[in-house]
């Protein structure tokens, strides 16, 4: 292949515009639509534009101009020499090419739209994995017609606006002078083909409207507002195409005693201020077993237990988190006589500051009245 900057007539110097300018230029004149397809000017074409991919590019510049073609080869740059024209166009003339070159014959195919669910788990599911079974109403490939949406029997014909080829072709005026613009068809919605005879049961659709079924597996550690994708589980596409996807959100119940925080477990679990102060050992009911929780004497409300590995497992991987448990210190209410003495007493030993005994009782309410 010649020089990229002999091919594209500018010098190396030449800066992005000018680049783009030349190749705009050199694009009109070479471009199939407007040569009625000449081999000559298809190759041509194709040289000017790899030309341009590569300058246009400051990195594939710098490489060409370090090491010319064999350089950007060796550098394993493999998009100097499979340059996306499509794109390349769309830049340089918005939609005034069509698809040109490469897209001629090309029938684009109707997938299914994607479909969304939701599924429900108790806390322990979503902890610990389990499989549920959910039911869903979606288009699917019509079993009388196979999904080609025509009577059993019967064949499409040819549409007559694109003579099959789903794409229409027509020259427009624009302002680098006459060009050839591709288009699918309004017709046959770029099929090439008409439904003459429907299918009497999906009306030509070629899908219909039931019920599917689906048992997915919850794997350990999902969390609330997750979502899996189910490829291809979605609605069948019109006419035989490709199913969409079938997107299930996950809702995740609350627990009355636990939350969660990433990996790791909370709770909180109540003591009296006799066990917070003396020490004492109870046992505690996780999700899944019973440990031990180990109050030492003076434990203070707020201290919080670690227990390493009884937390959320690691979605889709190896691993747990941790339990972490707070001790809450909680204050008796309804006192009696004697617990009231027995508090009194300690008080006192204590040289802290109470109310009076009889305070608690009813006089101190009548008391209060009158103040």
């Amino acid at each position: 292949m010649a020089d990229y900057y002999e091919l594209l007539g500018v010098s190396k110097s030449a800066s992005e515009d000018e680049i783009k300018k030349a190749y705009r230029k050199l694009a009109r004149e070479l471009h199939p639509d407007t040569n009625g397809g000449d081999a000559v000017a298809v190759e041509r074409f194709k040289e000017v534009t790899i030309a341009y991919e590569t300058l246009r590019d400051p990195e594939k510049r710098r490489q060409y101009d370090l090491f010319g073609d064999s350089g950007s080869k060796g550098q394993g740059a493999g998009d100097f020499f499979a340059p996306n024209f499509g794109d390349i166009f769309q830049d340089i003339f918005g939609q005034a090419f069509g698809g040109g070159l490469g897209d001629q014959g090309q029938r684009p195919i109707r997938h299914g739209e994607d479909f969304e669910t939701t599924v429900s788990l108790r806390f322990e599911e979503a902890i610990f994995g389990t499989k549920k079974e959910i039911t869903v109403r979606l288009p699917v490939t019509c079993r009388t017609c196979a999904g080609s949406g025509s009577k059993p029997g019967t064949t499409p014909s040819v549409c007559k606006s694109c003579g099959g080829s789903g794409q229409v072709r027509r020259v427009t005026q624009t302002l680098l002078g006459r060009m050839m613009t591709t288009s699918t068809c309004d017709t046959c919605y770029g099929e090439g083909k008409i439904i003459t005879t429907p299918c009497p049961d999906c009306r030509g659709e070629g899908r219909k409207t039931e019920e599917r079924s689906y048992l997915i597996e919850i794997q350990p550690g999902i969390e609330d507002g997750a979502t899996l994708r189910l490829t291809g589980k979605g609605p069948a596409g019109p006419r035989g195409g490709y199913p969409g996807n079938l997107y299930v959100h996950v809702n995740v119940e609350p627990h009355s005693v636990f939350r969660r925080s990433g990996q790791d477990l909370y709770a909180q679990f109540n003591i009296s201020i006799s066990q917070a102060a003396l020490g004492t050992k109870l046992p505690f009911e996780t999700l899944e077993d019973v440990v031990e929780i180990n109050v030492s004497p003076g434990t203070q409300s707020g201290k919080i237990l670690r227990f390493k590995g009884k937390g959320v497992p690691n979605f889709g991987g190896r691993g747990r988190g941790d339990l972490l448990v707070e001790l809450i210190v909680t204050t008796p209410k309804d006192l009696n006589e004697e617990e009231i003495n027995l508090l009194t007493r300690l008080a006192e030993i204590r040289g802290e500051k109470i109310s009076e005994p009889h305070e608690h009782g009813l006089f101190s309410k009548i008391k209060s009245a009158f103040r």
